[in-house]
């Protein structure tokens, strides 16, 4: 294996990306990360982890303006600046950012989300994964998961996809769900969550060569 690989998972909400990325860790005997980013980043931060929940991929108004302006994910947001000159919304990223790095540093790992493919864009040894699924699949998985009606889950979806959307598009240069930010992009409609385990595994071990 690679030293200290790491597999990016970028997903659409209702695909079965988290369960997907667990599956692959499972299956390549690696750790495993997503709420657990928000927990360190608390930890190490000294910044409530109900704060980190409450805004996790989301973007805040000042986040907003600070991207557009041309500010992104920058090193000087991580080196000689004190954390109380930087607003909420964009400390919280900077800690989420640094907890990711320091995962990907420690020892091979899949991290689910929240811009790791473009935080460990420099990496050699990060691959970039995109689950993505027919609306249809999604309606049904969504809509038996909280038990509401298919019409509410379609809303449900649009909602969550266009929040996502948006933190990661003004927290990076880059438009999310564009293939072309990712080594490989994955229907799992088409084939599931153990066979689209299997073909991710199969990448992986084509990679490592």
């Amino acid at each position: 294996m690679a030293e200290n690989l790491v597999i990016a998972i970028g997903r659409q909400f209702g695909s079965g990306g988290r369960d997907i990325g667990k599956g692959v860790a499972q299956k390549l005997g690696i750790a495993f990360y997503d709420k657990e980013i928000l927990a360190n980043a608390a930890k190490e931060s000294g910044i409530m982890q109900d704060l980190f929940e409450q805004m996790d991929e989301r973007y805040t108004p000042s986040f907003l303006y600070n991207i557009s302006m041309g500010g992104g994910y920058t090193m000087p947001f991580f080196y000689g600046t004190s954390d109380m000159e930087i607003p909420t919304g964009e400390r919280l990223f900077v800690w989420q950012a640094r907890t990711i790095e320091k995962f990907a540093k420690e020892s091979p790992c899949v991290i689910i989300g929240r811009c790791a493919d473009y935080i460990l864009k420099d990496n050699p040894n990060m691959v970039s994964v995109f689950v993505h699924v027919d609306l249809d699949y999604r309606k049904k998985r969504i809509a038996k998961m909280y038990n509401i009606r298919e019409d509410a889950a379609s809303v449900l979806i649009r909602k969550t996809d266009k929040t996502r959307a948006n933190y990661y598009n003004f927290s990076t240069d880059r438009k999310w769900g564009d293939m072309t930010n990712y080594n490989l992009c994955i229907n799992s409609s088409k084939l599931g969550t153990e066979k689209t385990v299997e073909l991710i595994c199969a990448y992986i071990e084509q990679f490592k060569k």
